[in-house]
């Protein structure tokens, strides 16, 4: 730990301050939304955000994907500034809140500020252990290439062995995503990404298979998988034989392999590499235990990635994760306290 340095990790991806409250399966039904998905908002999910800051006892917690898993990173290492994280805020109160938040958790906060559009929220609506998130992307939707290329924030790029891009980013700025992607394949360095929700293998296709032959660690759960499967024309709902395929697509940088990690909630987790599937148990919580699944899967990456930077094996990475995944689900949120108590 003592040689491992500031910046040597990048992340990209929205940053949305999640409004969480737990609700009854009706507000789910009037905002046409069901459990445990993740969607972008419409015209009609508008006035969801007001509904649950007036009627429910909502909470503010910063959020956003990549932010979640870097956070998470950054508390199991317990060393400032280790991760890097990139994204687009509004000029507002919120922003403040989230980068606030961030920074206390030790992320080295490098957000783009827009002065047109507010700060993005995420309404999270938890019902009984299940979540379903809908996404006002606002201001992280502006993203820009331009942000990147600040000398100082080239410099903190460029400095980065590890870069990891959620699927979410697909639908706010692919060629930021491509600049990264080119960046890390020029240098041999590690690209990393996340199918992160369903609906963007079916309707961000396009730039997710431009940025697909670059990644050297991607992520998926098992309804991210079986929907990339179905789009990819594969007629298969086999989870290690879609796992098989994905390891197998197209790559540029022919020197490692590809290496595809799938989780299942509570099911064993998989690891794709080299022609072989290691399975991981996930320990068992009770119902009392379980308050909520929201930035389980967020988690799961955060916990991976800081064993990963600093060269652990995968099967320490990857029960790094699931121990993550499992402290997060017993809070409230995307949140975590004390010291981390994982050992190897």
């Amino acid at each position: 730990m003592e040689n491992l340095r500031e910046g040597v990790l990048v992340g990209c991806g929205n940053p949305l301050l999640d409004i969480s409250a737990n609700v009854g399966d009706d507000l789910l039904k009037k905002y046409d939304m069901k459990p445990n998905d993740a969607i972008l908002a419409e015209e009609k999910h508008m006035p969801l955000y007001k509904e649950l800051i007036e009627k429910y006892k909502a909470e503010y917690i910063a959020g956003g994907s990549v932010q979640n898993s870097l956070r998470v990173c950054q508390w199991i290492l317990q060393k400032p500034k280790v991760a890097t994280f990139f994204g687009c805020v509004g000029s507002d109160n919120y922003a403040k809140i989230l980068e606030e938040n961030a920074t206390k958790d030790g992320l080295n906060v490098r957000y783009q500020y827009n002065q047109e559009v507010p700060t993005g929220t995420c309404a999270v609506l938890v019902t009984g252990t299940h979540r379903s998130l809908c996404a006002n992307l606002a201001a992280a939707n502006n993203f820009t290439l331009e942000h990147l290329q600040i000398p100082e924030n080239k410099k903190l790029m460029e400095a980065a062995d590890y870069y990891y891009i959620s699927g979410f980013f697909l639908t706010v700025s692919p060629p930021s995503i491509m600049e990264v992607a080119r960046h890390a394949h020029s240098h041999n360095r590690m690209f990393i990404m996340n199918l992160s929700a369903p609906f963007l293998s079916q309707f961000f296709k396009e730039p997710m298979m431009a940025a697909l032959p670059y990644v050297d660690i991607l992520f998926g759960n098992e309804q991210e998988v079986e929907t990339f499967a179905n789009e990819q024309g594969w007629e298969t709902k086999d989870i290690k034989e879609i796992g098989r395929k994905m390891v197998a697509l197209p790559k540029e940088n022919t020197q490692r392999k590809r290496i595809v990690i799938i989780t299942q909630g509570h099911l064993p987790v998989l690891l794709f590499k080299d022609g072989k599937i290691s399975e991981f148990e996930v320990p068992q919580l009770s119902r009392e235990q379980m308050v909520d699944t929201n930035g389980a899967g967020d988690a799961f990456v955060g916990g991976f990635l800081a064993q990963y930077v600093q060269k652990k094996s995968l099967d320490v990475c990857i029960r790094c994760g699931i121990w993550a995944a499992g402290q997060i689900i017993q809070r409230s949120g995307c949140t975590f306290e004390g010291k981390p108590t994982f050992e190897e």
